[in-house]
């Protein structure tokens, strides 16, 4: 089926972070093929990989130093394919990261192009005298940088660069930028690769008067990507874009579906927090009011947490001043326009809190993607500094170095989480596998029930909108079969009346205990729910 994203889950893992099998502190592709079969019985579909290329890791991998290789710490082009082999074995698709704005100031296409103005990779990226240019282009990492240019002594100019200065930004004005991408794409893709999460698409081309984001000139260069990849791959092949904008500015990346096949809810993710600490739907409803139509073979990809910070840029300056009230207490815990932190930790590892989030995610329009860990309920550690607090090696066992690697603990990347609440003794896969349970029990029971309807992925959402607003309730339909989900964002237990009548005669079926509730009559359909209680019904005609 060549839309398979619609109906698929993913799993979000960086390589480094997963499993060392080769004992050098650095998780790895061979570690990763032994631990396929976790992923599988947790019933993901696709697992999206963080930056695996040589890089020099200033900005975890996502500053490639050679488009074509493994980093030398996960291994080896041939580790990797015999991964890829091994993940279709078991029916597995594999998404990789493909960083097409900049490259690292250590790839050879740069240092050519600054040691020499006749080199024809001089042209791969963007050169100025003077630091003036592109002014209405805001800085992104206001923590760190102070403008978009920065000098280069052996080139003697200016470089353009939209994330950090070890990151110069290609020029995609230049066709052999677009033929050389392309080239990378291919290589991967003939490897088997099932498709590409596109890093910070909007920033590809830069124009004077405007704000460089989200341009025609880019989305023709995207256009053109996905033409190529369809016309020499077939149409099983899936482009995601990381677009962090509002839902009206990522609508153009889907373009007559012709462009990404999914992209990136951004907005969604922070209001769902704020619901919930709110015990308020409205931050929830009010947001896919703006949230407009995409074509029929695009999807939306809905996440609760990622590799990144949790990103406050598409809320207003006070939804983000009360999120980092709510949510980050201690001034450790901002990054950028964000909240470095993990799911557990950001709902006071309340089980029944994650479990209502997870079953938001899971039954909203769109692909869920879960982060490595958080089906586990792994914690944080805010003092790593930049994102690393929530990139921390997997957590298997509660044997030496949680049973991630059998290096001494001061090789390991990173170091474990080793605090009493959410330390690897008290959190890990192996004491959670031999609990029926447990969060992780819970979490396969989740993503089984989604998979066994393809209304979730599918279909259309409609709020009902009960007088008692600290429930969200949506109708999910498709075809013939219509699903009620009822969630309770409140702490305390709630009773809500809700208007079914469109269902009279229905009876509801809950989907987890496939147990019966009453017959839908004239009156308003009265439920009550615990705690960040949730149901999910299928509306059964008798």
């Amino acid at each position: 089926m060549s839309d398979w994203y619609k109906d698929a889950v993913f799993y979000e893992v960086p390589v480094k972070a997963f499993y060392d099998a080769d004992g050098n502190g650095v998780g790895d592709f061979a570690g990763l093929t032994q631990k396929l079969d976790y992923i599988h019985d947790l019933g993901v579909d696709c697992l999206w990989i963080l930056p695996m290329y040589p890089s020099p890791l200033k900005d975890d991998g996502y500053d490639i130093a050679d488009f074509y290789g493994i980093h030398p710490s996960y291994g080896t082009v041939e580790d990797f394919q015999k991964f890829m082999d091994a993940a279709h074995d078991r029916g597995l698709r594999v998404i990789a990261d493909l960083v097409m704005n900049h490259t690292s100031d250590q790839h050879p296409w740069f240092q050519a192009a600054r040691a020499d103005r006749r080199s024809p990779y001089r042209d791969y990226y963007v050169w100025s005298d003077t630091d003036q240019r592109y002014r209405d282009a805001r800085i992104i990492f206001t923590d760190t940088e102070k403008s978009n240019w920065s000098w280069d002594p052996l080139a003697q100019q200016y470089y353009w660069h939209r994330f950090f200065s070890h990151q110069p930004d290609l020029n995609y004005d230049n066709p052999a930028v677009k033929s050389a991408m392309l080239d990378v794409m291919r290589f991967w893709l003939d490897r088997g690769l099932d498709g590409f999460r596109c890093d910070a698409v909007p920033y590809l081309i830069e124009r004077e008067g405007t704000n460089g984001e989200n341009l025609p000139e880019s989305h023709a260069v995207l256009k053109e990507f996905r033409s190529v990849v369809e016309r020499e791959y077939g149409g099983s092949r899936v482009l995601l874009a990381e677009a962090n904008q509002w839902p009206e500015d990522v609508r153009p990346y889907f373009g007559d579906g012709d462009e990404f096949h999914m992209a990136f809810h951004f907005p969604l993710m922070p209001r769902l927090y704020m619901g919930v600490r709110r015990e308020d739907r409205l931050p929830i409803t009010d947001i896919f009011t703006h949230t407009p139509a995409i074509p029929p073979a695009c999807q939306w990809c809905l996440f609760l947490r990622n590799h990144d910070e949790l990103t406050l840029e598409m809320v207003t300056n006070e939804e983000r001043d009360y999120m980092y009230f709510a949510y980050a207490t201690d001034p450790q815990m901002k990054l950028n326009l964000g909240i470095r932190r993990r799911l557990a930790p950001l709902l006071d590892n309340d089980r029944r809190c994650i479990e209502l989030m997870n079953g938001m995610l899971m039954s909203m329009p769109g692909t869920p993607i879960v982060y490595y860990g958080d089906e586990i309920g792994m914690g944080d550690n805010v003092a790593l500094g930049d994102r690393n607090g929530v990139r921390t090696p997997m957590q298997w066992d509660g044997s030496w170095n949680g049973g991630f690697s059998s290096a001494d603990p001061e090789a390991l990347y990173s170091p474990l989480i080793r605090n009493p609440v959410y330390g690897y003794p008290a959190i890990n896969v192996q004491s959670q596998k031999a609990f029926d349970h447990s969060l992780l029990a819970w979490m396969r029971r989740l993503i089984k029930v989604r998979q066994s309807t393809p209304v979730f992925g599918r279909g259309t959402m409609q709020f009902l909108y009960p007088a008692n607003h600290r429930v969200l309730a949506y109708i999910r339909k498709l075809g013939n079969e219509a699903i009620l989900v009822v969630n309770n964002l409140s702490s305390a237990a709630q009773a809500v009346e809700l208007d079914l009548k469109e269902y009279k005669g229905s009876i509801l079926v809950e989907m987890f205990g496939r147990n019966m509730f009453p017959r839908i009559g004239d009156l308003p359909y009265l439920l009550t729910l615990g705690p960040y209680q949730f149901f999910w019904f299928r509306i059964r005609k008798v």
